[in-house]
């Protein structure tokens, strides 16, 4: 714990008053769960929410915890040891930017604001950038493990001036999930990085979770698959090199009967998925980027598929589709389980280019290994996949692409096969799998030395007069094509 002088002598009031360690605004599911793990780790926490009846619910439910009440703003941040430790969570967007205005004639010169919310990247380069000239430090934190990893242990990424992180350490190591001994909150580079890195995170996520569901959607309606089969299935899984988070939670999902009827609750739930947009801004910063990340892409334009649910209604009543008899065998699923772990890798590639190519155009100096290590416990992502990828970049700090590393190579020679025999199988029988197959021609077009782009070339020399490069020769050409 941070020592520091608990209690000072108020002028204004008069008496002594509580100090406290650190300050947490917005009382909803994840700055309450995240106050009452400071709070867990013998931290003197100052809560404050717009609607004080909140922060009573909160202090009401939580008698034991040493949690400090503030109804207004100004008590809140003068309750708080200098210089003072605020984290915001609040909903992204102009809610923070509002507290902010609300926060800085309170302020002194060395306070630290923490934005601990789902922001837009580019939204906390803006705000570091407008406290930095007025003495006070701003931190972009992302943080990802939802309400239960926020309650006990979350996977965080900081960032902003280092001489701030450095203050903040000691609270956010304390909280944050722990791997192989590890705190996984280790400091994320410069300004925007931090939420840049929660975006990628979410952006994985969007991928992980779709191929995860056409993994189960060719074991259901390719192989007619039961639900206790499946279970099973997903089961040993997460005991072997796909062991993760997410394959351990769809096991558990794939155990649970429905209460109100003889099904599993897995079959009585709409085929709607819906989302809050971060899969959405990694999409638009691949296009940015001018980075191929199709599996995480794919996975997104696949919950918008997911949405127009009369639409497909209407769509299947048109069109014929085979209906597949197949008999599931030991080979086939191994087959897929190869497929998902090579699919699995591509989307992770995905991922790490896009770091890649921020990192260079924002010269954030990222630590890649470090990425990868602070996502194996706490988030969403976590799996025992994540180990082999901080190696690679530990061998090789500077990786050109997950992909040349002598273990993801190997695996990748071994079992593309197999991705291709699923894709092929899926397409066969009409089975919608975005991700598989995009995962594939991912593959297919990185490892193509010619591909047919030289026609593109030569078409928009023709109709734009846009010049095209010779293989001959240098320089730059245009043709009359007459």
């Amino acid at each position: 714990m941070v020592k520091s002088e608990k209690m000072r002598y108020n002028n204004k009031r008069g008496k002594l008053m509580r100090m406290n360690d650190i300050g947490v605004i917005g009382m909803a599911v994840m700055g309450k769960n995240l106050a009452l793990n400071f709070a867990d780790q013998g931290f003197k926490v100052a809560i404050y929410n717009r609607t004080t009846q909140v922060s009573r619910d909160v202090v009401n439910e939580n008698p034991h915890q040493d949690l400090s009440l503030h109804e207004t703003l100004e008590g809140f941040v003068h309750s708080l040891i200098q210089p003072r430790k605020i984290l915001i969570m609040v909903q992204a967007g102009s809610a923070v930017d509002k507290v902010i205005d609300q926060l800085l004639p309170l302020l002194s010169v060395g306070d630290i604001v923490m934005d601990g919310g789902n922001s837009f990247y580019l939204d906390t380069q803006t705000r570091y950038e407008r406290l930095k000239p007025l003495g006070f430090h701003f931190l972009g934190v992302g943080v990802s493990g939802g309400e239960e990893g926020a309650r006990f242990g979350p996977a965080i990424m900081p960032s902003g001036d280092k001489e701030a992180y450095d203050l903040v350490q000691p609270y956010l190591d304390k909280i944050a999930a722990v791997a192989y001994g590890e705190a996984c909150a280790s400091y994320v580079g410069k300004d925007g990085s931090g939420h840049f890195v929660k975006m990628v995170h979410n952006g994985i996520e969007y991928g992980d979770m779709q191929l995860i569901a056409e993994a189960y959607t060719i074991l259901k309606q390719g192989f007619n698959a039961s639900i206790p089969t499946m279970q099973s299935i997903f089961k040993t899984w997460n005991e072997k090199d796909l062991s993760s988070y997410l394959i351990e939670i769809t096991a558990q999902i794939l155990s649970v009967k429905d209460q109100h009827s003889d099904h599993y609750l897995v079959e009585m739930i709409e085929d709607v998925a819906h989302q809050k947009g971060t899969g959405k801004w990694t999409a638009n910063a691949s296009l940015e980027f001018n980075v191929d990340a199709s599996v995480l892409t794919s996975a997104v334009f696949a919950r918008f598929m997911s949405e127009i649910k009369d639409k497909r209604l209407s769509a299947s009543q048109r069109f014929h589709k085979p209906i597949s008899n197949a008999s599931l065998s030991d080979e086939w699923v191994a087959k897929l389980e190869n497929a998902l772990y090579v699919a699995k890798l591509m989307s992770y590639a995905q991922g790490f280019e896009l770091l890649t190519q921020a990192n260079e155009r924002y010269e954030w100096n990222l630590n890649f290994g470090s990425i990868a290590k602070g996502w194996r416990a706490g988030c969403i992502i976590r799996a025992q996949f994540l180990n082999k990828i901080a190696q690679a970049y530990e061998v090789n700090s500077s990786l050109d692409h997950l992909l040349f590393d002598e273990y993801f190579a190997s695996v990748v020679n071994s079992h593309i096969q197999d991705l291709r025999d699923v894709v092929v199988f899926a397409t066969q029988h009409a089975l919608a799998m975005p991700t598989f197959m995009n995962a594939l021609a991912y593959f297919d077009g990185l490892t193509t030395p010619m591909s047919g782009a030289n026609l593109i070339q030569a078409q928009r020399d023709f109709f734009g007069a846009h010049t095209f490069k010779r293989l001959d020769r240098e320089g730059s050409f245009h043709d009359e094509w007459k």
